[in-house]
Order: C-alpha cells, then structure tokens, then sequence
C-alpha cells in the first residue's frame, strides 16, 4: 500500500507542477518576469522556475531523477515561501495567498527525496533503483 501511495503522491505533484508551470506560459513569461521584477526578484528568474516547474512536473510523472527533482522543487518553494509568501502569512491576508500549500508540496517533495521512488518509475526500470 505505502507503494502505491508513493505513486500517487509523485504523480499528483507532478500534475501540480506541471500545471504551474503551463499557468506561467499562459499568463506570458513576459508578464511573469515583470512581477518577479516588481517583488525585487532578478526578471530572468521567472523563466528559470517556469521550466523547473514544467520539467519537474513531467519528470515526477515520469518517476524520472524523482529525488533530484524534489529537492529542486523544494529550493524553489522554500524561495517562492521567502520571497512572495512570507510577509501574507501562513493563511494568506485577503490579497495575497499564504504559504500553506507550499508548506504541504514541500513535504511531499521532501518524502520523495528521502524515500525515492517505487516499481513505477523509471527511475526503477533504467536504473534499477529508488
């Protein structure tokens, strides 16, 4: 059983991810790139997470370099948290959302650096490990 949620777990977020990343295409990178800037973030960043989130997300639903994968995710949400999160507390203040999912995918992403992957992965059928 604690396989098959760890599938699931890895999928999901990866979903997530994945689904992040395609909301930043949407919007335009351009604009993405300008709130970066207007939060005193260096603009380039936002192209950088926009294809961490894209590759990452595919890459968790692939079950491929999870470990690696996650503990990038997770740099990129402990920024996300310090950066644009923080000062809107952990619920959020009515204008910008808190931290609290972030909290969550990052714990995800944590187990899944830690305890690898499962028998669905390709992790496991190239390199024949978790």
């Amino acid at each position: 059983m604690k396989n098959k949620v760890t599938v699931l777990m890895r999928v999901v977020l990866g979903i997530l991810f994945l689904a992040h990343g395609i909301s930043k295409l949407q919007m335009g990178l351009g604009n993405v790139a300008g709130w970066f800037g207007s939060i005193g973030l260096p603009e380039f960043l936002a192209y950088v997470v926009a294809a961490i989130e894209l590759i990452g997300g595919v890459l968790l639903i692939l079950g491929l370099f999870t470990r690696y994968v996650s503990v990038v995710l997770i740099i990129v949400l402990v920024g996300a948290v310090f950066t644009a999160k923080l000062s809107a507390g952990l619920l959020g203040n009515g204008q910008a959302a808190g931290y609290e999912l972030d909290i969550a995918y990052i714990v995800i992403a944590l187990y899944l650096a830690v305890a690898g992957t499962t028998d669905w992965s390709l992790d496991r059928m190239i390199f024949n490990k978790g």
